[in-house]
């Protein structure tokens, strides 16, 4: 099904592209972005769910990726490129769900671009594909990518880059681009990512100053973040450009406890890991909170990431700096931020209690 609200009449020539998991956090910044670029004809954004959302230049089909009936070839048709951003984050409790969508859902894309003869395909890796790496210096695109095995997301993440290095070999005409970003925030993907990482008991109105007396700093908690607007101008600039392989996106500074005690005007309490670790875990399982024990590991190993490639050869600098972003993101958290798709919706029907009762870190 498309929906092309009123958009169908004819465009003026450009790159027609496709943006597979179009209504998320970065698919919305993604999408508005290249309807921005004029050079850029045309976009389709696929998502599982309907969309109203109005975009120039765009149109919006539904498809599920994890369908192994879903004719993403026909929908790749005749494009210039496809972006793959799809990802399921949720049931953490129920791995083989997301391996389906986002491992088999992911070759799936691969495939049909392959089959379609679309010459670019721009893949969402991560920071998350990386291999346990230092927190007192940064790393480039050549440290190892095979992330942490214990948690699904890194497992997925890793097992899509092997994918990708087989699917270059038989495939060398197709112009293959991996994004590896940090930490991703904007004001409306706040309710989202409570949703996904945090769970229901977690106040949103609460993420303010005057009410956190004092922040955890713990061992390893050290990360990279940026504004999600800035990583789809990275798409953009990659899409425009004849760019191959991968690139780290990042801004300044890193974030530590400092810093975040910095931007909550709090101060930091140094607490030894394993009981926070244990507390987590216990929460989980009780299906407390939707975000794995084993996610927590891998964010305290992930290593720093080096952005001098992306700012050479595609001319990208972050508009807005790590504190920014996150600032953002929690006034975001604050005002119960959102957006007009269902990923990003600020409330979901029945609220928290039904987020409750469907069980927490299951599939929705």
């Amino acid at each position: 099904m498309v929906a092309d609200h009123g958009r169908s009449e004819a465009r003026a020539s450009g790159l027609k592209v496709i943006v597979v998991g179009a209504t998320g956090n970065v698919g919305t910044s993604v999408v508005r972005a290249l309807s921005e670029e004029p050079a850029i004809g045309s976009v389709l954004g696929l998502a599982r769910r309907p969309c109203e959302l109005s975009v120039a230049k765009t149109d919006w089909a539904c498809v599920d990726i994890g369908d192994p009936e879903a004719d993403l070839e026909g929908l790749f048709r005749g494009a210039d490129a496809v972006v793959h951003l799809a990802w399921l984050f949720q049931p953490t409790h129920e791995p083989v769900t997301t391996w389906r969508t986002n491992v088999l859902g992911g070759m799936r894309v691969f495939e049909a671009v392959a089959a379609a003869g679309v010459p670019a395909l721009l893949h969402a890796s991560s920071v998350g594909a990386y291999s346990p790496g230092p927190k007192d210096r940064f790393v480039d695109e050549s440290w190892p990518t095979h992330g942490w095995p214990e948690a699904a997301y890194c497992r997925e993440k890793a097992y899509l880059e092997r994918v990708l290095d087989v699917f270059e070999q038989r495939h060398p005409s197709v112009r293959v681009v991996r994004m590896r970003p940090g930490f991703l925030f904007k004001r409306e993907s706040a309710s989202e990512q409570r949703r996904l990482f945090a769970g229901p008991l977690l106040p949103q109105r609460l993420a303010r100053p005057s009410l956190l007396p004092a922040l955890p700093d713990l061992p390893g908690l050290r990360f990279q973040a940026l504004h999600t607007d800035d990583v789809a101008d990275a798409y953009r600039r990659a899409l425009l450009r004849p760019a191959r392989g991968a690139f780290n996106l990042a801004a300044d500074p890193v974030i530590d406890a400092a810093e975040l005690a910095g931007i909550l005007h709090t101060r930091t309490v140094r607490l030894p890991l394993p009981p926070l670790r244990n507390a987590l875990a216990a929460a989980w399982h009780l299906h407390l909170v939707p975000a794995s024990p084993q996610l927590f590991d891998a964010v305290l190993r992930l290593p720093l990431l080096d952005t001098t490639r992306v700012r050479t050869e595609l001319g990208w600098t972050p508009q807005r700096s790590a504190t920014e972003a996150v600032t953002e993101f929690l006034h975001g958290l604050q005002e119960i931020a959102g957006d007009d798709t269902a990923p990003l919706a600020p409330r979901l029907p029945g609220g928290r209690a039904r987020e409750l009762a469907t069980g927490v870190g299951r599939r929705p």
